[in-house]
């Protein structure tokens, strides 16, 4: 088996820019995962892994095989080389390199009555993170970033989504592309503003629904208001007119399971 001893090794190097550098993931169409779980969500969720390497004191081979195929190839490496790598504090002592995927919305595979999540160019990797820990626990057909600003396999990303990055349908497009997919599929979308709108609960989300929010700061562009089926608010009662992007999802996303009968 390869073993890997120097954070000098021109192999790690390459890694520490895979996690570093949106365009080293773009160019290679790869990116690292950290931890046991992580892992196991992105074999679960499709995600073809390339290589694995461990902390032989932390995870025995064995553990391995149990995880991956065959085919995968593990690299030894000693602490210093991962926590060179590593990007949490904790030390789970395995890392992959895994294979990106496509995330265009031609490739989404949706159930007759889809319930999805569109977010328009959320920014912070916490609020994305969350977003998709949200869209998960509610079993979403699919959540859609429109307008992305961010690269989706951000480690930060990874880490703040628990492993919910590779648990759901995941698609990214234009403001202009996502609407037009979602009027082609005949999907009403409800969209999250101040504008021009109406009390989330007392519209209907038990046919096929989007729930459309936006940043804190700005809020959704006028295409969405324009679009929009019906512009929804959730009532505020204290000081602020607004709460935090993941919040106000869940709150939409679960009084759409409500109505469905979870």
């Amino acid at each position: 088996m390869k073993q890997i001893t120097s954070i000098q090794n021109p192999y790690i190097k390459s890694l520490v820019l895979l996690q570093e550098k949106a365009k080293a993931r773009k160019q290679t169409g790869t990116f690292l995962i950290e931890g046991l779980r992580e892992i196991s969500l992105a074999i679960k969720g499709g995600y073809e892994i390339e290589t694995v390497l461990f902390l032989p004191e932390l995870v025995t081979e064995n553990q391995i095989n149990k995880l991956v195929n065959s085919k995968v190839e593990f690299i030894e490496i000693n602490k210093e080389v991962y926590q060179k790598l590593a990007y949490r504090d904790t030390t789970e002592g395995i890392l992959a390199i895994a294979k990106t995927k496509s995330m265009s919305l031609s490739d989404l595979k949706l159930s007759d009555n889809p319930l999805i999540l569109v977010a328009e160019a959320p920014e912070k990797p916490g609020n994305i993170g969350a977003l998709l820990r949200t869209a998960d626990a509610a079993n979403l057909d699919a959540v859609l970033i429109a307008n992305p600003k961010s690269d989706l396999y951000n480690p930060n990303i990874v880490r703040s989504s628990v492993g919910c990055l590779f648990t759901n349908q995941i698609a990214t497009g234009t403001t202009a592309e996502i609407i037009a997919f979602l009027q082609e599929k005949k999907i009403s979308f409800y969209c999250a503003t101040l504008q021009n709108s109406t009390s989330y609960h007392t519209q209907d989300f038990t046919t096929p629904t989007a729930l459309v929010v936006g940043t804190e700061a700005t809020g959704l562009t006028q295409d969405w208001r324009d679009a929009a089926t019906q512009n929804i608010i959730i009532p505020m009662q204290g000081e602020i007119d607004s709460m935090n992007v993941s919040v106000a999802a869940a709150i939409l996303i679960f009084e759409a399971k409500r109505q469905r009968g979870f």
